[in-house]
């Protein structure tokens, strides 16, 4: 690492907390005091994302945006390299999107409140009554046109390659009854792959594939889904759009 990107990734490591803590307060006053709604308080978070992405030095490009109706909700399921994935798409991807995020998220300090504010939704990942609750109210809310991003592999990938998806995003596309968009990421992985603690800067692109409809499938088809998902996403990682 040069000296120039050890310098970047000391200040983006000092910036990060204080640049998240001030835009949870910018989110918290728009809604108490400008009375936004949450269509309006999309711009914060998308700030806060490509600051953090000008600060590292990367460079963000989208391909295939143009296969998506605006007016369509979608699950978007995406492999999972890096934070800068979360970054690169909150701030750079053209289309409204809510994030689907694990309970324990929401009770980060600032980032938390935040979070729920911009209406993200929390998901419950145990295996009981509260499980299936979460998984329903997501679906609704995905169902009445609010697209989410979604990583199937679970956690990121800790060498780069591509991980098996689970079924838990097929099985909330089939209840929700909206379409599945394969995502790539690529580039994120050398911009900040996972235990590293400084970023690098560079490039990273967005592939965007075509919409797979679910009808037809049931819950018991959900991990037959997540292959041909799975197999969509590694498609888009070797072939640009």
């Amino acid at each position: 690492m040069t000296a120039a990107a050890f310098i970047r990734g000391g200040i983006l490591l000092f910036l990060a907390p204080l640049v998240t803590m001030y835009y949870s307060l910018a989110i918290a006053g728009a809604i108490f005091l400008l009375r936004l709604p949450e269509d309006k308080l999309q711009r914060y978070p998308r700030q806060w994302a490509r600051l953090f992405c000008r600060i590292a030095g990367v460079r963000v490009s989208i391909e295939g945006a143009d296969k998506l109706d605006t007016q369509s909700g979608y699950i978007y399921c995406a492999n999972h390299l890096s934070q800068f994935d979360i970054f690169s798409f909150q701030g750079y991807f053209p289309f409204s999107f809510r994030w689907l995020a694990k309970e324990e998220l929401f009770k980060t300090p600032f980032l938390g409140r935040a979070m729920r504010n911009a209406g993200a939704i929390a998901i419950n990942r145990s295996h009981g009554r509260e499980a299936l609750k979460s998984l329903q109210q997501a679906a609704a809310r995905i169902h009445d046109g609010t697209s989410v991003l979604i990583f199937p592999e679970g956690t990121r990938s800790t060498d780069g390659t591509l991980q098996p998806f689970k079924g838990g995003a097929m099985l909330l596309a089939i209840k929700a009854g909206v379409p599945i968009v394969p995502v790539a990421f690529v580039g994120s992985y050398s911009v900040l792959p996972k235990g590293a603690i400084f970023v690098r800067p560079g490039a990273i692109t967005i592939r965007i594939g075509d919409p797979v409809v679910v009808t037809g499938y049931g819950s018991k088809d959900k991990q037959d889904l997540a292959i041909i998902i799975h197999d969509r996403v590694a498609k888009l990682l070797k072939h640009p759009c």
